[in-house]
C-alpha cells in the first residue's frame, strides 16, 4: 500500500468533537488484515429498535459486502443491529470466497451479540481482487464486543482509513419540537471517487426516532445533492456504501412536517462529502463548480461533472492556469445541450467570458490570482434555461500518480 507521508493541505483544522449517540456503541482493533501496527477493524452495535437506511454503488462488480447489505437494508425488526467494517482489503472480485467471508463475519458478530445474522451489516475497503483473511477478523470479534463504548466513534473513523491522510467526521445537533437530537458521522475516501449512489464508506448515526422507510427516502434524496455531487478521479468504487442508523434513544420523533432534521442530516452528509474531496489523492485545490442556465437540472449536473472530471481542467487548476478554454471544451463534450454563443464563465467573482466570447473587461492576471487560492469557485451560465447544479472536485497533481502507481506495493 502506498505510504502517505503528510496530511492534505486542504484538511480541516481539527477533528470535530463527536457527541455520544445514545443507543450506539463502538470498538476498534488491529486485526492485521493488511496493515501492521494500526487499527483496521471497527464494530458498531445498535440498541433494539434501531433502523438503518442506506445507498450503495451501482457498479456491476460490487463487492460481496455491498450485495449482502443491499439484501438486508429493508429488513426491520426489534433486535437492534451491528455494523463491522475492515480496511486494507475490499473483499471485491473474490468470487464465492468473498461471500463466504461475509457469512463468516456476520455469523461471528451474531454469536457474540445475540443478533440474527440478518441484522449484521459489513463493509470493506482496500485492495480489489485479494481474498479477505476473514479469520483474522472473526478472531477479533469477541474482543471488539467486550470493548464497546459510546465514545468510540472517533477511533472508528481512523480504523476505516486506507489512503486517507486524515480521519473524517462531522456532527450537528438538531432542535425538534420534542427536544434535541444528535447526528454524527464518519467517512473514508480519497481516491476512486466518482459516486454512483453514495461514495466510499460512510456511516452516520442519530438518536432521533424515525421509521425506516421515512429515513430511507430522506437518505436517498440527500445523497443526490451531496455524495453524488463529488468526484476526485471519475472512478466509481466496487465498495461504495452509505449507511445511516437511527437508534431512537432520544425518544424524540422526527415530525412529518418541518425541515430541521432534513437540514441537519444534509449538513453532516455535505460536510463529509466535501472532506473526501479535500483529501483527494495528491490534491492541493478544492474546487466548487456551479452550472446555471441549463435546460434541466440533470443537464446542468452533466456539464458540471464533465468539467470536474476533465484531466485537462484539473491539471490546469493544479498548475494555477486560468485556462477557461478547457472549460469550454468540457462543456462541448459532455453530451448535454449547450449554446456556444450564450455561454458565460466566471472564476470567483471575475467574469472571464460573456455570451460566447472573452469578457471585454477580463484581465489574465485577475484569473491567475484566483487560481493561486486553495478554494476555487468556477461558475458557468449556459444562458438557455433555469436548470442548475453544483459539484465539488479537486485538482490533479503528480501526487495522485505517485500514490496510485505504488498502491499495491
Amino acid at each position: 500500500m502506498a505510504k502517505i507521508t503528510s496530511v492534505s493541505p486542504l484538511a480541516p483544522a481539527r477533528f470535530p468533537d463527536l457527541p455520544a449517540i445514545g443507543g450506539a456503541r463502538f470498538a476498534t482493533t488491529a486485526a492485521g488484515v493488511k496493515y501492521v501496527g494500526r487499527s483496521d477493524v471497527m464494530l458498531a452495535l445498535l440498541d433494539p429498535g434501531s433502523v438503518i437506511a442506506g445507498v450503495f454503488t451501482k457498479s456491476a462488480t460490487r463487492s460481496a459486502n455491498v450485495l449482502d447489505c443491499q439484501e438486508k437494508i429493508r429488513l426491520s425488526d426489534e433486535n437492534g443491529a451491528a455494523i463491522l467494517v475492515n480496511s486494507g482489503n475490499s473483499n471485491a472480485f473474490t468470487g464465492r470466497a468473498g461471500d463466504d467471508s461475509v457469512r463468516a463475519i456476520c455469523a461471528a458478530v451474531a454469536e457474540v451479540s445475540g443478533l440474527p445474522a440478518t441484522r449484521v451489516f459489513t463493509g470493506a475497503t482496500g485492495v480489489i481482487g485479494e481474498r479477505l483473511p476473514h479469520d483474522r477478523i472473526t478472531a477479533a470479534v469477541r474482543g471488539l464486543h467486550d470493548n464497546l463504548d459510546e465514545t468510540g466513534l472517533p477511533d472508528a473513523a481512523r480504523a476505516i482509513m486506507t489512503t486517507d491522510t486524515f480521519a473524517k467526521a462531522a456532527t450537528t445537533t438538531v432542535h425538534l419540537p420534542g427536544g434535541p437530537v444528535r447526528i454524527a458521522g464518519i467517512a473514508k475516501g480519497s481516491g476512486m471517487i466518482a459516486p454512483d449512489m453514495a461514495t466510499m464508506l460512510v456511516y452516520i448515526f442519530t438518536d432521533a426516532r424515525i421509521a425506516q422507510d421515512d429515513l430511507q427516502k430522506l437518505v436517498s434524496a440527500l445523497n443526490e445533492m451531496t455524495f453524488n455531487c463529488i468526484t476526485v478521479d471519475s472512478d466509481t468504487s466496487t465498495s461504495d456504501t452509505l449507511l445511516v442508523a437511527a437508534t431512537g434513544a432520544s425518544d424524540v420523533p422526527v415530525p412529518a412536517e418541518g425541515t430541521a432534521f432534513r437540514d441537519g442530516l444534509h449538513s453532516v452528509m455535505l460536510d463529509l462529502a466535501q472532506q473526501v474531496v479535500r483529501d483527494g489523492e495528491g490534491a492541493t485545490k478544492f474546487v466548487e463548480i456551479t452550472v446555471t442556465g441549463a435546460l434541466s437540472p440533470s443537464d446542468a449536473k452533466t456539464h458540471a461533472l464533465a468539467i470536474a472530471n476533465s484531466p485537462l481542467v484539473k491539471t490546469a487548476i493544479a498548475g494555477e492556469d486560468p485556462n477557461w478554454g478547457r472549460i469550454v471544451m468540457a462543456i462541448g463534450k459532455s453530451g448535454a445541450a449547450a449554446d456556444r454563443d450564450a455561454l458565460s464563465i466566471s472564476f470567483g467573482d471575475v467574469k472571464v467570458a460573456s455570451n460566447g466570447w472573452v469578457d471585454p473587461d477580463y484581465q489574465e492576471e485577475q484569473g491567475a490570482a484566483l487560481m493561486k487560492e486553495q478554494d476555487i469557485t468556477i461558475t458557468i451560465d449556459l444562458g438557455m434555461g433555469s436548470g442548475a447544479a453544483t459539484v465539488w472536485t479537486c485538482d490533479l497533481t503528480h501526487g495522485y500518480i505517485s500514490i496510485n502507481a505504488d498502491y499495491r506495493s
